[in-house]
């Protein structure tokens, strides 16, 4: 078995984190501390939720629950950037991307979340 870098969920969530954080660059310095910084957190948070389930994937009660962990900061990055959109901060088509993006990382963390035996869980 590899390691959880090897998990399309963990490349498709650092994907997705890193390319909200080059986008926010952008964003208005009144913003570094709440819009940006929450983005830029929630994003970040599923990776690094889903990592500590992968940790904790002998105990199935803690896997999912680390990967229900996962799936809130999801949630809430795609709340995040509905709110970059409407401030006009992201054009529709940076929105879309993303969120569709973000709807991929819901779907895989959602089979892990159901699967749990195939990620090593016991």
């Amino acid at each position: 078995m590899g390691t959880y870098k090897d998990l399309l969920l963990y490349q498709k969530s650092f994907e997705l984190a890193m390319e909200i954080f080059a986008m926010t660059k952008r964003f208005p310095k009144e913003e570094t501390y709440s819009l940006t910084d929450q983005i830029r957190r929630s994003s970040r948070s599923v990776n690094i939720c889903m990592i500590e389930a992968y940790r904790k994937r002998r105990y199935p009660n803690h896997f999912i629950s680390k990967l229900t962990d996962a799936d809130m900061e999801n949630s809430e990055t795609q709340g995040w950037l509905e709110f970059s959109l409407a401030c006009n901060y992201i054009s529709e088509q940076e929105f879309t991307l993303l969120n569709n993006q973000s709807i991929e990382v819901g779907k895989l963390l959602h089979f892990m979340i159901n699967n749990p035996e195939k990620f090593g869980a016991l």
